[in-house]
């Protein structure tokens, strides 16, 4: 498993119908993510497994890649925007830790 990596980041609504809330994982942390998986073209959309932890709140997701800033998108639940009370346009900390081995 990947250690942990550590961000801080802005939570920011998607303009698309659903109303998804993301955090951009910056660009030293997704490079990190890339060097470890390797590519991922082709699987599941790109998308890795990852654990999330925002203050007390931790769930596990998957991060999804985005071509408009070369990173990856965190999805935020409502449950965890809920009990940690932020919402979009509020900066937080966040743990991150890849679920997935190499190569799966």
């Amino acid at each position: 498993m990947l250690d942990q990596l550590e961000f801080s980041g802005e939570l920011w609504l998607s303009p698309g119908s659903g109303g998804w809330t993301f955090i951009t994982l910056p660009q030293d942390c997704a490079d990190q993510i890339r060097f470890y998986t390797g590519s991922r073209k082709g699987r599941a959309w790109g998308m890795i497994k990852v654990k999330a932890s925002i203050g007390s709140s931790t769930w596990d997701t998957t991060i999804w890649p985005d071509k408009a800033s070369g990173s990856f998108l965190l999805p935020v639940k409502a449950a965890v925007r809920r009990a940690q009370k932020i919402s979009a346009g509020d900066k937080t900390e966040v743990i991150l830790r890849l679920l997935a081995p190499p190569g799966f």
